[in-house]
């Protein structure tokens, strides 16, 4: 058998198939902008009373960068993001700093003119998808769970979430390392750890695509890792997909130390690496919400349902 034998065989989705069977079937055009902007997306969950990271300052234009900065002078840590970026394009962390110099992950110094010109970029386009101008903005810098500390480096993990027709599908955690300079972002370094729906604990990892039993960097073990609050986590991550009312969404969710989890940003076109960390296809997932999803069914229903379809896949893999 062919590789695509096998990966078909295996109910791997791809780009193709998520793109013509999901996306473009259940992601209506015109909601986009719901998920592609990450100032609406905070508008909408707040108004729905999800809680998302606070934001600290927005430069919409190039004349308000001083203000923006101005406005983070009592702030000693701070994310500085594009409101349309993608795949963690553009953003800048900042984790201390001492008067006009800021210190990023990895010990990294930089002054206050190259803060000034990275909000201009982010202004003028450079991250944003499709190159159309920006607006940069700043939100608090989330702090790592104290149960997930030793299996994340210079950054804050988070938790995706597969939500198909408000149904959680699959999920995993994204453990930053000093390769991705502490971003959470699989192409970028960091590691993914496939988390059972119905245990909330991981169950397989990757690094660069390669299996992993432990963190690089510090070696603690990240398999059969229980990740806290995953059960709020998985709530508010349902909940916001349905304000977007957008059918396949992947949902990022961080369990911050202080706030407990929040939505930090929400996708209409998540990535499939999800499987690789998994090692799981995700088709035969979305086949069985297709043929039990229920009209009317509530989100603790849904979330049950979601449940139960990834215990069975798991048992059917273990057969």
């Amino acid at each position: 058998m062919t590789i695509v034998g096998r990966l078909r065989a295996a109910g791997v989705l791809g780009m193709n198939g998520r793109n013509a069977i999901y996306t473009l079937r259940l992601n209506p055009r015109h909601l986009y902008p719901r998920v592609d902007d990450k100032l609406e997306t905070k508008r909408l969950l707040r108004a729905a009373g999800i809680a998302t990271a606070p934001v600290l300052a927005v430069a919409r234009v190039h004349s308000e960068v001083r203000d923006m900065l101005a406005e983070l002078d009592s702030y000693s840590s701070f994310v500085l993001k594009p409101a349309h970026g993608a795949m963690g394009n553009g953003i800048l962390v900042v984790r201390e700093r001492d008067g006009d110099w800021f210190r990023r992950p990895g010990g990294q110094w930089i002054d206050r003119r190259a803060l000034f010109y990275h909000s201009a970029t982010i202004i003028s386009g450079a991250y944003a998808l499709g190159g159309q101008p920006d607006v940069a903005f700043a939100e608090e810098r989330l702090e790592v769970h104290p149960e997930l500390a030793t299996i994340a480096t210079e950054g804050v993990p988070d938790v995706r979430v597969i939500v198909y027709r408000g149904v959680p599908v699959m999920s995993m955690t994204r453990l930053p390392t000093r390769h991705s300079r502490g971003r959470a972002n699989l192409h970028q370094g960091a590691v993914g750890a496939g988390i059972e729906l119905d245990t909330g604990r991981t169950n397989h990892a990757v690094f660069f695509g390669k299996p992993v039993p432990t963190h690089p960097d510090t070696q603690e073990p990240v398999i059969d890792r229980p990740i806290p609050e995953f059960a709020r986590a998985l709530e508010i991550a349902v909940r916001a997909t349905d304000v977007t009312e957008l059918g396949y969404v992947g949902a990022d969710v961080v369990v911050d130390a202080h706030h407990g989890p929040l939505i930090l940003e929400l996708n209409a076109r998540p990535g499939l690496a999800i499987q690789i960390a998994n090692r799981m296809g995700l088709v035969p997932r979305l086949t069985a919400v297709d043929q039990r999803l229920r009209p009317g069914m509530d989100w603790p229903e849904r979330i049950a349902l979601g449940q139960e379809i990834a215990r069975q896949a798991r048992e059917r893999a273990a057969a």
